[in-house]
């Protein structure tokens, strides 16, 4: 055992990744081209893009900062997981049909259709936005783990990280994207299972020694109220409600994840791709804070002073300093896995946004040519800012990276969320309704998050409220003719059709 990286680690890991490279050049055989490079050639198993929503999600959030959480703390965000229930059943039931029958390119293609141009790209703007901060996060949280345990500096290891994944995802489009989230999910699952496994025969007693100390010491329950009536306070429920109206929002309203469902016209492909994502999620999440609870078991048993410092860092100090050589290096590779992925889920699909939303609604001619050639030279630029923005994080102090990025997922998703939900789910609100309701409710969710002691778990709700009652009311007042009077655009048009 050592506690630092052995040569054997690094190469292991800089063989993985430049494994991963190899794999998104050669998955897509040929250079992607037009709606392509945007939505597969329909080549993409369903199982492929289900296990890359879960990939796209998870991330190394949950390599890092689920696993710290639960061996600093409790296993109160774990009833963020149950939220699953929420958003898998919102998504199946009420939006994807009406996605699979409009047959859309993006996900703000539908904004137009049901609301007009402005909203769509008002909405890929804020998404892009919102976009380049989690993949500079995602960046930044694996690149400080794997600096703190091996020395290398840290700026090296985002560049490294940020170029591997911005070629990949520039060659070969959606597909190279998602074969390379399939093969980084399995190596995620499969990490944190190996490290797990390692965990319980290290602790005397195994599971049930892990399961009696942890209750013993008050690790699996919070002091946080079950249920508050007010809302706005921190309590179990409102976790519950907040976490499983943010993953909906993402599953209905955010590109990266809409672009997957996109890769076929299949609604049961459709729905079975939910479904797996939701059990691969709840169980890898679960999984991740009993690896938390099993460290705490483990440090405790080991006698001395607890390991202190950064929650996101025990689990990746542990993997170095533990483990034996060669097994760190998978893992740590694991760790490498969950980034990249997101990383190039969120370049793919910024790029997608910003060429079909944004300069494809300006000049409609566009040529599928010129609309690859764009799409590229925007996953490089985006790519650049991305890797500048993680450098300024790890050099700053953001607390929780979990609890920071669900905090800004409520904030950005629940305003373009609740638009979309405004839309599938009422006929009358209109084009001038919801642009007015889309700009209060983004001025109530600033004052909100920066103006009020608001649980941040509380954001989508508040969101969800303000997009449907104030473009519902403004639609009344502006009393526009609704688009969705004379086509195929709400959930109700489905249901009829049925």
């Amino acid at each position: 055992m050592t506690g630092h990286f052995q040569v054997i680690d690094y190469i292991i890991l800089f063989a993985y990744l430049l494994f991963i490279l190899y794999i998104g050049i050669a998955v897509a055989k040929k250079e992607m081209k037009g709606k392509e490079f945007f939505k597969g050639d329909g080549s993409i198993p369903w199982w492929v893009t289900s296990v890359s929503l879960f990939a796209t999600l998870l991330s190394p959030i949950s390599f890092l900062s689920l696993a710290g959480g639960s061996y600093a703390g409790t296993w109160e965000l774990w009833v963020a997981q149950l939220g699953l229930f929420i958003s898998v059943p919102i998504a199946i039931y009420f939006f994807l049909p009406v996605y699979r029958n409009l047959n859309l390119d993006t996900a703000y293609e539908y904004l137009e259709r049901r609301f007009g141009k402005s909203l769509r790209i008002i909405a890929s703007i804020l998404f892009i936005v919102y976009q380049i901060g989690r993949m500079s996060i995602i960046m930044y949280l694996p690149a400080i783990a794997l600096s703190a345990v091996t020395g290398i500096n840290v700026v090296l290891i985002i560049l490294f990280m940020g170029i591997i994944a911005t070629i990949y995802s520039s060659f070969g489009g959606i597909k190279s994207v998602l074969w390379t989230d399939f093969i980084q999910g399995v190596v995620l699952i499969g990490g944190g299972v190996f490290a797990l496994i390692v965990l319980i025969v290290s602790v005397k007693g195994g599971i049930p020694e892990i399961i009696q100390t942890g209750v013993q010491d008050h690790k699996f329950f919070s002091d946080t109220v079950v249920f508050d009536p007010n809302l706005l306070h921190s309590s179990l429920f409102i976790i519950f409600l907040g976490a499983g109206l943010s993953t909906a929002f993402s599953y209905i309203s955010s590109q990266d994840m809409v672009q997957r469902y996109l890769t076929t016209t299949d609604l049961k492909q459709m729905n079975k791709m939910t479904i797996l994502n939701g059990v691969l999620s709840l169980g890898t999440a679960t999984m991740f804070f009993f690896i938390g609870t099993a460290l705490y078991v483990f440090y405790k048993q080991m006698g001395g002073e607890m390991p202190t410092g950064k929650p996101d860092l025990i689990f990746a100090n542990y993997i170095v300093g533990q483990l034996p050589a060669g097994i760190s290096g998978l893992l740590i590779a694991g760790l490498f896995a969950a980034g990249q992925s997101t990383l190039s889920t969120g370049l793919n699909s910024v790029a997608t946004s910003w060429t079909l939303d944004i300069q494809k609604v300006m000049k409609p001619d566009m040529s599928d040519e010129a609309g690859t050639r764009i799409a590229k030279i925007v996953t490089l630029v985006v790519g650049i800012f991305s890797i500048l923005f993680a450098i300024v994080l790890a050099y700053s102090d953001v607390g929780s990276a979990y609890q920071w990025f669900n905090g800004l997922m409520g904030l950005v998703l629940g305003i373009i969320g609740g638009t979309f939900t405004l839309g599938v789910m009422t006929k009358k609100a209109n084009a001038k309704g919801a642009l007015t309701g889309f700009i209060v409710t983004t001025i109530i969710a600033i004052y909100v998050s920066y103006f009020t002691d608001t649980t941040l778990w509380a954001y989508s709700l508040i969101n969800l409220v303000s997009s449907l009652v104030f473009g519902y009311l403004f639609s009344l007042i502006f009393q526009e003719k609704s688009k969705a009077e004379d086509n195929h655009l709400t959930y109700y048009d489905h249901k009829q059709a049925q």
